[in-house]
């Protein structure tokens, strides 16, 4: 019996040992095989971050010889009022993602449902539709540019003949977000895609479990596509806050962030202090101004997404 016993913890203690080489022989293997992706990460992310966060507390100019730590001086200045255009490039963003966020996933989303409906003609209409989020932005915005051109564009044209109220579009002050935000419009079939994925995923039987309870689509629609949709909406939302946040190309390409400054969003004016009058250590403090605010409100999303968002496995 001794002798059993102790063959068996031989046993119980080969095996751990064996378990424990496994499992530092796959810990090897998983970091050899993502080492380029750490690599990178810490070169090319991690690291400029600390730098930047280093250059945000420093006068750094480009042409100037010497660089002084200034401490919070980059920051004081942002919020105490001494900068107009900070606090106006910030609420002109703001603006952006309120009429931008909703507009991109109601339409993106009644889109998608369109498109998952088994039609004639389904798959042309699906690729349609992304074909223009793969154009380059500069192609798309001098597109757009001459489309709602005042004079000479083909919307106002249309609008014309149809006896319809024009408008300057990008050249008004009034207008000139809601246009921005229009032509963003044109890229959303990333976004559509995704919102496909997930009503591809949601079983036919609960339609039809509907179906004989003599629902309709809004039944449907209310009861089955949106409650299990919501996670995929979530991630859409996050996603799409985050773009808005960034917007830049549409601001240099189309506006140059006029007129009057009523298009200056966030990250154009972070690169015109930086590249134009080569503030690199106040521009960095822009940045982290604009990291902190997408922290903020992702943080919200996610803490509030817990009302709202319904996952598969969850029970109620």
């Amino acid at each position: 019996m001794e002798i059993s016993a102790l063959d068996n913890q031989k046993a119980i203690v080969a095996s751990r040992s064996t378990s424990t080489k496994r499992e530092r022989k796959a810990l090897f293997y998983g970091l050899l095989f993502t080492s380029p992706a750490i690599v990178g990460f810490l070169i090319f992310t991690l690291g400029p971050m600390i730098a930047s966060l280093y250059l945000s507390l420093t006068d750094y100019n480009v042409f100037k010889d010497t660089t002084n730590f200034i401490g919070l001086a980059n920051y004081i200045k942002l919020f105490s009022g001494e900068d107009e255009l900070f606090y106006q490039s910030l609420g002109t963003t703001f603006y952006f993602v309120v009429l931008r966020v909703p507009t991109v996933i109601i339409f993106s989303f009644f889109l998608a449902i369109l498109l998952n409906m088994n039609v004639k003609g389904r798959s042309a209409f699906r690729t349609i539709i992304y074909l223009p989020s793969i154009v380059p932005a500069v192609a798309s915005s001098m597109i757009w540019l001459w489309l709602l051109n005042p004079d000479l564009g083909l919307v106002n044209t249309v609008l014309e003949k149809l006896h319809l109220p024009t408008s300057a579009w990008l050249f008004s002050e009034s207008s000139v977000i809601p246009s921005i935000v229009l032509t963003t419009l044109w890229g959303i079939g990333g976004t559509v895609i995704i919102f496909l994925a997930g009503l591809s995923g949601i079983p036919s039987s609960y339609y039809e479990a509907i179906d004989v309870d003599g629902g309709g689509w809004y039944q449907k629609l209310r009861h089955i596509t949106i409650p299990m949709m919501t996670p995929t909406i979530f991630f859409n939302t996050i996603m799409t806050i985050i773009g808005s946040f960034q917007v830049f190309s549409e601001a240099y390409i189309l506006t140059q962030g006029g007129p009057n400054n009523k298009s200056l969003f966030f990250v154009f004016y972070l690169w015109r202090t930086a590249f134009r009058d080569s503030e690199m250590g106040y521009a960095s403090a822009l940045a982290w101004v604009l990291f902190v605010i997408i922290m903020i409100f992702s943080f919200l999303i996610f803490k509030t997404s817990k009302s709202w968002v319904h996952y598969e496995g969850d029970r109620a």
